[in-house]
Order: structure tokens, then sequence, then C-alpha cells
């Protein structure tokens, strides 16, 4: 995971994106061993960049609302932390969250940041309908795949923690969230490990299936597994022919960046949308 492209970039950068990932994990962790609690009050510290934690939330307190009294503690554990992390903030710097909504507004306008969605439609379209018609239709885009998660994510809400089903759900929400947040950055691919990790563990319910399915999974098999192709034959190139040539194809292990969320979360999507209609023993692992 350490050695994937996002999170090398990411170390390099120095990128609090690492970070909130970390606690992401934690809080899912606690959550699957049964520390609500606990859970809870890493995912109200993973909020120090709103924009990849608030799916996580969102999709956290629909499952816990989907059995409160046995799930509650997740609820009460964010909600304190969250009060005290807003309290504290106004003690330190009275009328924080109007400057912080401003700032917000200008990044936007200095940054013009757009998701990988839209970044995508932008360079197939190019010079014919780039910008303002690459914006939109990735905006549609977005929505649609928001919605089509919905139904999915209502049925697995009563999974319990330490089942598959959960798994897929809290993979599926992460992979959407790099999908749809308008901050294309690739070192926030870091969210995506988590399913390529259980597409990874789940390949044989992929490659029994049919033709498509299987060549779908392929596919997304060679789009992960790009990045080190593309910076192994960078080093090579680098130590054996030319240094020059391999500086100018510095670009290459960027080539499946736009390919590689998008694939991902048709995946997990598949797997996750599979998941109430397949009937099988949860096989822990010690």
């Amino acid at each position: 995971m350490l050695g994937s492209f996002p999170a090398v970039q990411g170390i390099k950068l120095q990128q609090l994106s690492l970070l909130v990932a970390a606690l992401l994990a934690a809080s899912v962790t606690c959550v699957a061993s049964g520390f609500l609690f606990l859970g809870g009050a890493l995912l109200a510290l993973a909020t120090i960049k709103p924009q990849l934690a608030w799916p996580l939330v969102a999709w956290l307190l629909l499952w816990a609302v989907g059995d409160w009294r046995a799930r509650r503690k997740l609820v009460f554990g964010f909600g304190l932390v969250m009060a005290l992390l807003l309290a504290g903030a106004e003690i330190i710097l009275p009328g924080w969250w109007r400057m912080f909504a401003e700032a917000i507004g200008q990044y936007h306008q200095y940054t013009q940041n757009q998701s990988v969605l839209e970044v995508m439609l932008n360079e197939v379209l190019g010079a014919v309908g780039g910008g303002t018609m690459g914006r939109m239709g990735g905006q549609i885009l977005a929505v649609i795949a928001i919605l089509a998660c919905a139904p999915v994510l209502w049925k697995l809400r009563g999974e319990q923690p330490d089942s598959s089903g959960f798994s897929g759900a809290t993979a599926l929400v992460l992979a959407l969230t790099v999908l749809v947040v308008p901050m294309y950055a690739p070192y926030n691919q870091v969210l995506l490990l988590p399913a390529i990790l259980l597409l990874v563990r789940e390949r044989a319910a992929f490659m029994s299936r049919s033709r498509t399915r299987r060549l779908t999974y392929l596919v997304g098999a060679l789009l992960v597994g790009w990045q080190w192709a593309a910076s192994l034959g960078l080093t090579v190139l680098y130590l054996l022919v030319s240094r020059a040539w391999a500086l100018d194809g510095w670009r290459w292990p960027f080539f499946a960046t736009f390919a590689l969320p998008v694939w991902v979360f048709a995946l997990i999507f598949f797997y996750a949308q599979d998941e109430p209609r397949r009937v099988r023993p949860l096989v822990k692992v010690s």
C-alpha cells in the first residue's frame, strides 16, 4: 500500500490526505471490531478534510441508524468529538466558521477544482467541447453515480460490521468519494485501496461470472498494475538507456489516473450490488 503511486505522491507532497485516510481506516477498523464510540471519535477527527470524510460519515451514520439500539455509540462518539472540535475552534478563533466559508469560496475560484469525471471529460472532449460541457457532463455523471449507490447502500445498512456486505458498502463509498469529490489529485486515490484489496480477495467471484465481468476485472487489474509497470520501465530507462528520456517520461505513471477510479468504482459497485443476493458464510482470517 505504501508503494502505490498515490501513497508515494502523498508522502512526497506531505499531504494531509494520507492522515485522513489513516483516520478513516482506523475508524472503520474500530467499528468492525465493536469499538463503536472510538470509531465515531476517529471519524470526527477525519473531518479535518471534510470533502474526503463526509461521504463515509454519511454512510456510517446511515448504518448506525439502521440498528440504533446496538449502534448508537458510534453516533455519540462522533457527535461528542465534533462538538469539542467546533467549540474549541470557536474559543481559539471566534467567528472562524464565517472565515472558513469565505475561504472555501475563494479556494474554489482560484483553483477551479474539478472532479475526476470532469477532468476526464475535458480531456476526451478537448477543443471540441471541453470546459463548460466537460464540467456539466462530469457533474451529471457524479449525480448519476450517487443515485445509483443510494439504493445499494440502503439495502446494506443492516449488515453486521464484520460482514462482507459492510466491507463492500464501505469500499463503495470510498471509491465514490474519489470519483465525485471536486478536487482532482492522484494522492486522493489512496482511498481506492480498500476497494482494490477487497476486489483482489473476491477475485473468484468475478472470474466465475460472465465474460463481460471477467474482462472488466482483468482491465481493472491492468490499470492498477500500470503504476508499477511504468515506474519500473522509467527506472530501467534511466539506468540503462538515457536519463533525459526517462525524465521526459515522468507522466507515464499518470496515464491510468483518470480511468482507474472509474473502473474500480464500477467493479466494487457490481460487487456491493450483488451482496444482498450472495449467500455464503463469512470467513475470518486470524
